[in-house]
């Protein structure tokens, strides 16, 4: 019989992973039936307190519904010891739907996506944090590398024991900087494996006797820390279906469509995928973030960059081309981030638009006509209540303790200079 505790998570909208741990005697009752959540729980900010003006009071009662495909072992670790996570999906006390719950967005949205348009999404989120600690050695080197040891190894271990198929660990460009991908994968489990892999680094470095920040920016002439997120269409009894040898960026005209959607309410889009104050400190060009609103092969300034494939051996392109679209960080929860794509892409296939495709070779004059991203979270929520597209996509419930937690953030933050602010999330996250 399995001892010790098991923890029943969600992931709410400043996404922080909350829940409840029950004992391991009661886990197939708990699959069964979940564990008691509150609606006004999904009104908490980063910063631990309750947004005013949400739509939840005193009253109601959820339940936190676990996902059996979703569990993961954390093994014991000297005298901490291991546990089993399970993400849950929020429901009402009949186990009906929840309009407010992030997870359930992401499934609905990749539902219509399969009926209406006969798709699927595969994704894989890139992660990168800043690790604490004496980090003298140089930008991709082999010696940052060693020195962040035995970290590294002890992170890839326990993301492949949990079965998050981790595929590079590298040292990245800023001081402690450091990148985590994993494989990609459906949709749904790629956005399940970006809420755990946040965890478990986090919960590794503090067992190691170091912090691990996943912050947008923890100083305002820093490196940003981004969450690249790279997707791609697939036909659902098919192959992938982004490939074209003959067109722009070889980006089939359907891509073309879908990518339209993101550019055309990417206002909207931003305020899901970079949502907090500090997040508009990374989002300006030459950093390599995403310096405008464009569609181009290669280019890091893009909002959507047409990824590269390789040629090697013989490798097909078709098997490997997809988009990476570069303006989410960490304080966005990935269902929401991946659910919102996935509704803009569809309302470019119902306009049938396609994208323009910049190539490799567009300068920055030729660019320079480009939107520009949202220069602040308030011009960025304020676009998406403007838009009455992209505020259709989010239940009413979902969309109304959104605003008013990242609002309840912003107020938060009044008055603090740049380099409080970054103080301030570096903590959070």
């Amino acid at each position: 019989m399995m001892t010790g505790t098991v923890f029943v998570a969600t992931c709410d909208l400043a996404a922080q992973v909350r829940g409840r741990a029950i004992p391991a005697a009661r886990l197939e009752r708990t699959l069964a039936t979940g564990v008691g959540w509150v609606p006004a729980n999904l009104a908490l900010t980063g910063f631990g307190h309750l947004a005013g003006g949400s739509p939840f009071g005193s009253v109601g009662d959820l339940r936190l519904l676990p996902d059996p495909a979703s569990a993961i072992e954390l093994p014991a670790d000297g005298e901490t010891p291991g546990t089993r996570l399970y993400l849950a999906d929020q429901t009402g006390l009949d186990g009906a739907p929840w309009p407010g719950c992030p997870r359930t967005f992401l499934a609905a949205a990749l539902r219509e996506l399969r009926e209406s348009a006969g798709l699927e999404v595969r994704a894989s989120f890139e992660h990168e944090f800043m690790l604490d600690g004496p980090d003298g050695e140089a930008p991709f080197s082999f010696q940052r590398l060693r020195a962040a040891e035995p970290f590294g190894t002890d992170l890839v271990a326990l993301l492949e024991h949990a079965g998050l198929e981790p595929e590079c660990w590298l040292p990245e460009y800023g001081p402690g900087q450091f990148e985590i991908t994993l494989r990609p994968a459906p949709a749904l489990v790629a956005a399940d494996r970006a809420v755990l892999l946040r965890e478990l680094v986090r919960d590794l470095a503090r067992r190691r006797g170091r912090r691990a920040t996943f912050a947008p920016i923890t100083d305002p002439g820093a490196v940003g820390n981004g969450v690249h997120v790279h997707f791609s269409l697939h036909a659902v009894d098919g192959g992938p279906v982004m490939y074209d040898a003959g067109a722009p960026g070889r980006l089939s005209a359907l891509a073309a469509r879908f990518a339209a959607g993101i550019l055309r309410h990417a206002a909207a889009v931003v305020a899901v995928t970079a949502p907090n104050p500090v997040s508009y400190l990374r989002l300006t060009p030459h950093r390599w973030s995403a310096g405008g609103v464009f569609l181009a092969e290669r280019n890091r300034e893009a909002l959507l960059r047409i990824a590269p494939t390789v040629h090697i051996g013989g490798a097909d392109p078709a098997a490997q081309l997809h988009l990476e679209y570069r303006a989410a960080d960490a304080t966005a929860n990935p269902w929401l981030v991946l659910g919102t794509l996935v509704r803009a892409g569809l309302a470019g296939l119902a306009g049938g638009e396609r994208a323009h495709v910049w190539p490799e070779s567009a300068t920055e004059a030729d660019l320079a006509g480009e939107p520009a991203l949202p220069d602040t979270l308030e011009t960025a929520l304020a676009a998406l209540e403007r838009d009455p597209v992209a505020r259709g996509w989010l239940p009413p419930t979902l969309l109304d303790a959104f605003l008013a937690v990242r609002r309840a953030e912003l107020a938060g933050t009044v008055g603090l200079s740049a380099a409080e602010l970054c103080r301030k999330v570096v903590d959070v996250y």
